[in-house]
């Protein structure tokens, strides 16, 4: 099994501009895509809480979604998502 960068005990998986956070053996994850940036700190982020399956359309997979202007702002409102979700 791979080894991955783990926040609060769960994976955090960059690709490019995109980085997922959480098990996907958990029933949700966050998705994280950069949408710009300057100096390379991120500028506008968008930020899903998509369903985990992946056998499941991407439409069908987001639960909420929205777009933040700091990378700060959007693992504020992704964790909080991801942890309501995963509780409720």
């Amino acid at each position: 099994m791979a080894e991955f960068l783990t926040y609060k005990e769960k994976p955090l998986v960059r690709c490019k501009n995109e980085i997922y956070y959480g098990d996907m053996s958990d029933p949700y994850v966050i998705r994280f895509e950069i949408l710009s940036s300057d100096n390379d700190i991120a500028s506008k982020v968008s930020v899903q809480l998509l369903k985990s399956d992946i056998q499941l359309d991407m439409k069908d997979r987001i639960v909420k979604e929205t777009t933040k202007n700091s990378m700060f702002e959007a693992l504020d409102f992704g964790l909080v998502w991801l942890e309501r979700a995963l509780k409720g």
